[in-house]
């Protein structure tokens, strides 16, 4: 009679079960999410500001007529007196207020060019001398456009407001500008 080996079988060691860890982790994630949003709803929601540069006052800026003696008006700056100020001037923004306006100030008098890249606001550009004296108006610029804007002669500083404000305050070439720096520049 042969004898009949049993052999154990050996037991190989049990994976350990992937998806239980899972059903742990993913309720304990949501938990954590939910109570956060709870007690931080903003956390989740972005605005439209939030992606919007916003208009900072560093000055005041009137405009006088060409004697100037009689004030046309009066407005708020941002003042762009640095190479990244000034290339990004008033790019991305989507409004601005009617006395608001963002002055240039160049390092050196020249003809100055301008476009409308990324810019959504429609503009007035004036463009400024040394003396404080208007040389050029550019009315109704082209939105996001990479048209160039020039001064006709040299200047040292350009402003940029609201379209048609030339026209609704009778601003002309030959007009001047007074400015004031009223922030410390940071």
């Amino acid at each position: 009679m042969a004898k009949k080996i049993q052999t154990e079988k050996k037991q190989q060691p049990q994976p350990k079960n992937k998806k239980s860890i899972w059903y742990k982790i993913i309720p304990a994630v949501v938990i954590l999410a939910v109570i956060i949003y709870l007690f931080f709803p903003n956390i989740f929601k972005k605005t439209e500001k939030d992606s919007e540069y916003v208009f900072r006052k560093d000055g005041e800026l009137t405009f006088v007529d060409s004697t100037g003696t009689n004030v046309k008006t009066k407005i708020d700056i941002q003042i762009a007196d640095d190479d990244f100020d000034r290339e990004l001037g008033l790019m991305f923004r989507k409004h601005m207020q009617e006395n608001h306006g963002m002055l240039f100030v160049f390092p050196q008098e020249t003809i100055q060019n301008f476009w409308m890249r990324n810019t959504f606001i429609p503009l007035d550009m004036i463009f400024v001398n040394s003396k404080d004296e208007i040389v050029t108006i550019q009315h109704a610029t082209q939105t996001l456009s990479d048209q160039t804007y020039s001064s006709t002669a040299p200047a040292l500083y350009v402003i940029e407001v609201n379209l048609d404000f030339t026209n609704k305050y009778n601003i002309k070439v030959g007009d001047k500008i007074n400015w004031v720096r009223t922030q410390p520049k940071l």
